[in-house]
């Protein structure tokens, strides 16, 4: 490709709206551009790269067992009825009413409509196991679009749901995905970690992630040595006991006059944030519930939300708190308290903790559970953090933060059930097909690519993700030789199954230069002062220096590498 005559408007300055690198290059290296909030077009470069990771992704689809097809974006209300998931999404999902008035959606994803297709399809177990897969836009109202594509109302994603006789047979489909995304995100570089993960509103028995490792990933990975690793919503350390062998003491009423944070009534109190438990109010669906933790954790919403098995959780508002307890924001405690109690373990093997009174101003110490109150359940309801136990071997967690980029899930008979897709089996016997589900953001991988490989000056790509191998840039587009010479070198090189570019813009070689390196190039080879000598300057994105090159080596050495990352 000529870059003349090429769609490509890189941009000096960055954007204000873009907040973190993949974002700023997307937009400074002409790959795409905003049409609204959470909402992009891609240009020519950016499809490009966006091709080669759909080629990627397709190619070990194929090669793991998986079938390509197509279903269509917009979706009848019915099917996600019969899933209860009409209901699950809720905001998330756009909706839509067609000229006579039935309801529709843009489809946030196809476990149902899959489920439907196979269902009207698959009759007999000798058609089991199967996979199909699609590469198709999705399409999710999200409350704060943010970080370009990392976060969008609308993507490009690959989704694959697995159809099985069995637990058994699932077990090996699984494991096929499992390596299919290793290969994937190998193949584009991408440095990960496989998490285990919160199922959500999939719903199913367990399911993993594939997490970028990146400093502005919005989800928390807590990992150990030993090989443990899991997303934060799902992530469990050993229990911490703290002043568990005390002695009970009698309870005692303190007032607190303006301490409302543990920490001001900590330091009120004279005593540890460990001998606290806070007690936090929620309203799950239409009934509240109080949570307790220690006071130096946070509860884990998404455990909590799993246990009630509720749609909908927030934090209780100022006034319910105040109508249920009795007192205002700050001093809620489990003592005498109307509405379902919940505590974290560690909360369970706490002595003479440190609690709100329900009155304004005021707390009790030395409150034990079992003699001054009564949970419905304990459990673990707390994030795990940095210094937690490992609770696979008992060392020290870490934790980091990632972007998924990939998801699989062991779905079970959630959406079969559900829709009612049987199999006859080998006895002519109606039997439930069993499921999995695996996805990848494919649009976002290139978000992921770009933050792990990039510099000041721009993009680093990956030669298996690149838009172009390498770009040809003569130094001065008003020398006719050095001209003629950078499109021989440029015609050799896609001779030899290098995919080139040639930039005979009338630009400066400076601007040539920086634009090269803000795109990402791989290679660059220069046709500047020595090419009359038939030498050029070989420049790899990757590494600072540039070396001279006969123009066969240099043709040579970029079909090597070309060929070598394929």
């Amino acid at each position: 490709m000529k870059l003349s005559h090429y769609l490509m408007p890189t941009l000096r300055d960055v954007p204000a709206e873009a907040e973190i690198e993949s974002h700023k290059l997307m937009l400074r290296a002409g790959l795409m551009r905003k049409l609204a909030s959470g909402v992009y077009s891609y240009l020519p470069m950016g499809l490009r790269a966006l091709r080669k990771a759909e080629k990627i992704v397709r190619e070990e689809m194929d090669a793991h067992g998986g079938q390509e097809l197509l279903m269509s974006a917009l979706l009848p209300r019915e099917d996600y009825e019969a899933s209860g998931r009409w209901e699950v999404f809720g905001e998330d999902m756009f909706r839509l009413k067609d000229r006579n008035g039935r309801d529709f959606c843009l489809g946030p994803t196809h476990e149902e409509i899959f489920t439907n297709a196979v269902k009207a399809t698959v009759k007999s177990y000798k058609q089991l196991p199967v996979t199909l897969y699609q590469i198709q836009t999705k399409y999710r109202d999200e409350r704060r679009p943010r970080f370009g594509v990392i976060r969008s109302r609308e993507f490009l994603m690959k989704d694959a749901y697995s159809f099985d006789r069995d637990t058994d047979g699932l077990d090996i489909s699984y494991k096929q995905m499992y390596d299919a995304y290793r290969c994937i995100f190998d193949r584009m570089d991408m440095d990960y970690l496989i998490v285990d993960a919160d199922s959500g509103a999939m719903g199913g028995s367990g399911s993993q992630e594939f997490m970028v490792k990146s400093d502005i990933g919005e989800d928390t990975i807590v990992y150990c040595s030993c090989g443990y690793c899991a997303n934060e919503e799902k992530a469990q350390s050993v229990a911490d006991v703290w002043n568990g062998d005390a002695a009970e003491l009698e309870m005692e009423k303190i007032p607190t006059p303006n301490a409302k944070t543990i920490e001001e009534v900590s330091a009120f109190l004279n005593t540890d944030p460990r001998q606290f438990a806070k007690t936090l109010l929620y309203q799950a669906d239409d009934k509240f519930v109080a949570v307790m933790v220690r006071g130096d954790r946070e509860v884990n919403e998404t455990k909590l939300k799993n246990h009630l098995g509720c749609l909908e959780l927030a934090l209780a508002e100022a006034d319910d708190v105040v109508r249920i307890t009795g007192a205002p924001v700050g001093f809620a405690g489990p003592v005498g308290l109307s509405i379902e109690v919940i505590a974290d373990e560690e909360v369970a093997a706490m002595k003479n903790m440190a609690v709100g009174a329900n009155e304004a101003d005021m707390h009790i110490k030395n409150v034990n559970m079992g003699r001054d109150f009564t949970p419905a359940h304990v459990g673990d309801f707390r994030n795990a953090v940095a210094g937690d136990k490992c609770p696979k071997c008992g060392k020290e967690l870490s934790t980091c933060r990632g972007i998924e980029v990939g998801h699989i899930f062991k779905l079970g008979t959630k959406y079969s059930d559900a829709l009612g897709c049987v199999y006859l089996d080998e006895n002519g016997k109606e039997q439930v097909m069993v499921m999995g589900c695996y996805g990848i953001g494919v649009t976002r991988c290139l978000a992921g690519i770009i933050e792990q490989h990039c510099d000041e000056k721009g993009i680093i790509w990956p030669m298996s993700v690149a838009p172009f191998h390498a770009v040809v840039v003569p130094v001065s587009h008003k020398d006719a030789d050095q001209m003629a010479l950078a499109e021989d070198i440029y015609n050799r090189l896609k001779a030899a199954g290098v995919e080139a570019a040639l930039d005979d813009r009338p630009e400066r070689p400076g601007v040539k230069f920086n634009d090269a390196d803000l795109i990402g190039f791989p290679i660059r080879i220069t046709v500047g002062r020595k090419s009359g000598e038939g030498i050029v300057e070989y420049k790899l994105r990757a590494e600072a220096e540039a070396v001279e090159l006969t123009i066969d080596e240099a043709i040579a050495k970029t079909a090597e590498l070309v060929k070598a990352a394929q």
